[in-house]
């Protein structure tokens, strides 16, 4: 048997008035998910429990079959994983985003959480320059705290505990209080377009996290790296936003949990983390590039070819999410329509071929381009293949799997219904 799971990002959504009153799912064209709907079952399932944010970061480790209310720690620890970065038990990693904050009136507001999808060697270049303000700045603080590059503006700060609690470690923390577990960040694709006074990190400990976002815009005023964007008419990073911090999990392989052995497929840090840690195989694909413009046609060539050697592939989209990140029903709509035309059919086609197969389509959080955030609540996902007696539907979408009744509660629990466990 092969199993195959897709998951297009932040798909799920409300309806739309530019759409007809339809949801992106609903409006697009999408016969490969429709006859996975005619022939499979319907229906829904929540992946963010109402104690933890509505961010991928829970919502796909539940996809992936581990119960985020046991497993979470928090998002960057997931993405140093992604970097082979072994955090120890008294290490934290804090999420580093490059982004545009702009004067408007009286108010900051986050312009672009992205800075204009800086590249990862503009934010390298960038980072260093954070890294000197942060020892020049922070002189007693700054050999425990070091910016590392990521991709594009996703990157992170890392504190290493050097043998002690990391919580009694960072005790000043320019002048406030220990790390605690009441720390809260807000991430920065939730304040697209709003003001950010109100959420900088707040709780114990905050006041340094807090302290590096405001001296940042000093550290990246004048870079050559913003300059050069600038002259460009590229929007420049103005600061850095601090959010997610966490604590290394303690995950359980995927192989021990479930008996099956997985490959990722992503061009996201945070996926490739999470599949390192659940001991799957990551797979590169070039021309894969997190967004919009990503190659969704060698992304299912690959997903094919990694059949070989697995039992389970997962191909992850983050298109449909940043699309929503945006404000942009169109963009989505043709997001879901090349998912559908070069992965689904080909993958499709494919594994009926080869013989016992089942699919899995599920997005992992809503994300609604009305507010361009993250949001929790019911996704549809549509299961289809060997074994799977269909339920009635004949398209894939929120309202269809609604219809049905059907329901996975908790989310994380899908993967085991999905195989057979």
């Amino acid at each position: 048997m092969k199993y195959l799971i897709i998951i297009p990002d932040g798909a799920a959504d409300q309806p739309q008035a530019s759409l007809g009153g339809k949801t992106p799912l609903a409006a697009a064209r999408t016969p490969a998910l429709d006859a996975l709907a005619v022939r499979g079952r319907v229906g829904l399932t929540n992946h963010v429990p109402d104690s933890l944010p509505p961010g991928s970061e829970v919502a796909c480790m539940s996809l992936m079959g581990y119960d985020p209310l046991v497993y979470f720690t928090g998002r960057a620890p997931l993405e140093a994983a992604a970097q082979g970065i072994v955090l120890g038990p008294h290490d934290l990693a804090v999420r580093c985003n490059l982004v545009t904050i702009r004067q408007q009136g009286s108010d900051r507001v986050m312009e672009d959480f992205t800075a204009g999808h800086v590249s990862t060697e503009e934010a390298t270049l960038l980072l260093a320059a954070c890294q000197q303000g942060l020892e020049a700045d922070f002189p007693a603080l700054a050999a425990a705290w070091r910016f590392v590059p990521g991709v594009s503006y996703r990157n992170l700060l890392l504190y290493r505990g050097a043998g002690t609690c990391a919580a009694q470690a960072a005790e000043d923390l320019a002048g406030g209080a220990p790390l605690g577990a009441d720390l809260r960040t807000t991430p920065p694709h939730d304040l697209m377009d709003k003001p950010v006074a109100g959420d900088f990190p707040r709780g114990t400990g905050s006041r340094l996290l807090t302290e590096v976002m405001g001296r940042s815009a000093d550290w990246l005023a004048d870079n050559p790296v913003n300059r050069t964007r600038i002259a460009a008419g590229k929007r420049p990073a103005t600061h850095v936003w601090l959010w997610g911090a966490g604590r290394a999990p303690a995950f359980e392989s995927f192989d021990a949990r479930y008996g099956r052995s997985g490959t990722m497929i992503t061009a996201v840090d945070l996926l490739r983390g999470l599949a390192s840690l659940a001991g799957w195989k990551r797979r590169e694909v070039d021309g894969a590039t997190g967004y919009l413009d990503t190659d969704y046609a060698a992304k299912g060539r690959a997903a094919i070819e990694e059949f070989a050697t697995s039992d389970l592939v997962c191909v992850h989209i983050e298109a449909p999410d940043e699309a929503s990140h945006q404000g942009d029903a169109a963009a989505k709509v043709k997001s879901l329509e090349e998912i559908d035309q070069k992965i689904v059919t080909p993958l499709a086609a494919y594994l009926t071929g080869l013989g016992d197969h089942r699919i899995l389509v599920c997005p992992d959080h809503p994300t609604f381009l009305a507010t361009k955030t993250h949001s929790r609540g019911g996704v549809p996902f549509v299961m289809a293949g060997t074994g799977l007696a269909a339920n009635g539907q004949t398209a894939y979408h929120e309202a269809a799997a609604t219809a049905t009744g059907e329901t996975v509660e908790p989310g994380w629990k899908l993967m085991g219904t999905f195989l057979g466990r």
